[in-house]
């Protein structure tokens, strides 16, 4: 099937969708504005990308004749469009189509409610899509919401994991003797909460010391890079928690199943409903570890409470390091969790299973066109 995909080429979502499809023998075409340039070496080498002339703001409208030219040339049977807000914008500036739209989280949590016009704009270009898709429910009934239409068809289009490579048993386990390892994997941004986790952690390393026996170590390891860095490093040093502390920097995608094998609970506090499914999350799970998240609406459509992890209150940090604590102090908890996350993974979001699905919305768009 030849699909144009159209979408930012330096997403890690992006670049796994193309990925897939290319590798599934699909002839796929990635077009993007400039300065949303994929990374040397992350796309698969049969992967036709396509840079537009313009980037910022402006390139999603500016860049609507050079798209329609291109779809002419390439003749696409399918062409899915990511985001609703600035791609979406594009599509349909361009007017190629039809097109599958799939919504992401922000474009339809956040942008809508910037303006009376950001609204509009969402309205028109999700009406000028053919068919919609969203990776989560939570996700699909703010999309319902924004539109004003409770039964308006959306997709459910899980952005799942590979489970042959996030799999624990891939890597040998570590000395059972160290320290109880907190890991998070985010962008440094005021959206995830970081800067909730670190303090909860100093909370919880106080509650840890006053403990007569039996004293359980942690460490808390951030990977990730974001303009939030300098601020989070100066929140250690005055909480004096350097020792436990590290910030660990970027690390590629291919990277992210031998790092979570470091960790014995994922925490991850987001602070807004936009993170609508939550990748990492399930990355986490599918290596068996349980995790504490926080109560935005795509973390409590992944995660079962008391179950798979444990959900709290996104701005409680006494809640967050409660949650830390119990897990912390039960090896036999952190391990029944974990056997269940993987188990939840295993049922919802197997990648293979949820690109199947996809192609299956393909193939109805494609016969749609023709």
């Amino acid at each position: 099937m030849k699909i144009l995909i159209l979408s930012a080429g330096n997403s890690v979502h992006t670049i796994k969708w193309v990925n897939t499809l290319a590798k599934r023998e699909h002839e796929v075409y990635l077009v993007y504005n400039k300065g949303h340039e994929p990374q040397n070496g992350e796309v698969d080498e049969n992967v036709v990308c396509i840079c537009l002339k313009h980037g910022g703001n402006a390139g999603y409208f500016l860049n609507a004749g050079q798209l329609r030219k291109i779809e002419k040339q390439i003749r696409p049977e399918v062409i899915n469009v990511h985001f609703a807000s600035g791609y979406g914008t594009l599509a349909r500036k361009a007017k190629i189509g039809p097109i599958l739209l799939s919504i992401w989280g922000s474009d339809v949590y956040d942008f809508p409610n910037k303006s009376i016009i950001h609204h509009k704009l969402i309205e028109k270009n999700v009406m000028y899509a053919s068919m919609l898709a969203s990776t989560s429910e939570c996700m699909a009934k703010q999309l319902r919401k924004v539109m004003g239409q409770p039964e308006m068809d959306i997709s459910i289009t899980p952005f799942g994991v590979d489970l042959k490579l996030f799999d624990s048993h891939r890597f040998n386990n570590t000395n059972e003797n160290r320290n109880i390892v907190i890991g998070n994997i985010k962008m440094l941004k005021p959206k995830y909460g970081i800067d909730k986790l670190i303090k909860a952690v100093s909370i919880l390393e106080k509650r840890l010391q006053n403990q007569a026996e039996d004293t359980k170590r942690i460490s808390l390891k951030i990977y990730g890079e974001g303009n939030q860095k300098e601020e989070l490093e100066e929140l250690v040093k005055k909480l004096e928690l350097g020792d436990i502390v590290s910030f660990e920097g970027y690390i590629p995608n291919t990277s992210v199943p031998e790092k979570l094998n470091e960790f014995d609970i994922f925490c991850a506090v987001s602070q807004l409903d936009s993170e609508s499914f939550g990748v990492a999350v399930v990355e986490a799970m599918a290596m068996q570890i349980p995790v504490v998240v926080s109560d935005v609406d795509g973390f409590k459509e992944v995660v079962n409470d008391g179950e798979t992890g444990i959900v709290v209150s996104k701005e409680d940090v006494v809640e967050i390091a409660s949650a830390l604590e119990k897990l912390v102090m039960d090896s036999n908890l952190r391990k029944e969790y974990g056997m269940n996350g993987r188990k939840r993974v295993e049922q919802l979001f197997d990648w293979e299973r949820n690109v199947n699905d996809m192609e299956q919305l393909y193939c109805i768009l494609r016969d749609r066109r023709y």
